[in-house]
């Protein structure tokens, strides 16, 4: 619960709105630039957030990139998840990135991102990921991006994780 004049959801996504991502970031610059494998889906996402390509999810993965589905428990029972990312609601996002980091590794089951580490959202199809993104940016995360292609475009390249 956000409690202590603290902003709920609404305030936050307000504030997340005008948030936009800086050209330089934690990426290889090939990962940006023209031409690159997700420089066609960078485009699709609003105020200029770069976004991830199926491939250069896979090849984070293999680093410690903190991957947080925001999609409902209940889609992720029902249809299964991408593997290795843990699952908080967009509903629970901005009280989860304000917690206190041991009641966070309690609840997800995972070392609390600091906001210097880097972190991938993704949802269903990169709506919801789009909003994790500005929410985590206007907190003050500055190594966060999205996969826009969301669980969608995942299985189409392998199947996901089921419990």
């Amino acid at each position: 619960m956000l409690g202590g004049g603290q902003m709920g959801l609404r305030g936050w996504w307000g504030a997340a709105r005008g948030v936009r991502a800086a050209s330089s970031g934690w990426w290889p610059a090939a990962a940006l630039g023209p031409g690159a494998a997700g420089a066609t889906s960078r485009g699709l996402c609003a105020g200029g957030a770069p976004s991830l390509s199926y491939q250069q999810l896979k090849d984070l993965k293999k680093t410690s990139v903190l991957h947080i589905d925001v999609r409902e428990r209940w889609e992720i029972d029902r249809s299964g998840k991408i593997p290795a990312s843990i699952n908080i609601p967009l509903g629970e996002l901005v009280e989860a990135l304000q917690m206190d980091p041991t009641e966070f590794k309690e609840r997800y089951n995972q070392k609390m991102p600091s906001k210097s580490d880097p972190v991938v959202f993704s949802c269903l199809a990169g709506t919801r990921s789009k909003q994790a993104l500005g929410f985590a940016m206007s907190l003050g995360f500055s190594r966060v991006q999205q996969y826009a292609g969301g669980f969608e475009d995942w299985i189409k390249h392998e199947p996901p994780e089921t419990k």
